[in-house]
């Protein structure tokens, strides 16, 4: 399941850097909310990938296992950290009415 999401979220965002390739008049924020949207997509991945990951460990639980999964859920919430953090910024840019490259 987290690779099907990880596929719809590349195929998303390369559409997007398309549009954002011949359109070089986008705003500055339209271009980092390509970005994010993806980022919304690998965050969704790493959920799927740690809850798969949460059931093979409690069927046969190995060091391995239990490893895999903290690494997994370090890496997930670090994300989801950094890309709310962006997206914060990105509304208030947005709320501003702002359209400054470099200030996103």
């Amino acid at each position: 399941m987290a690779l099907v999401v990880i596929v719809i979220g590349a195929v998303e965002a390369a559409a997007g850097m398309v549009r954002v390739i011949f359109n070089r008049s986008m705003p500055e924020h339209e271009r980092h909310a390509v970005w994010l949207e993806f980022s919304h997509w690998l965050v969704a991945a790493l959920t799927f990938q740690l809850a798969a990951d949460i059931v093979g460990t409690m069927v046969v639980p190995g060091w391995d296992d239990i490893g895999r999964v903290a690494a997994i859920a370090v890496i997930r919430t670090f994300l989801t950290y950094f890309l709310d953090r962006d997206i914060d910024k990105l509304r208030e840019h947005t709320a501003r009415g702002g359209d400054h490259a470099g200030s996103v």
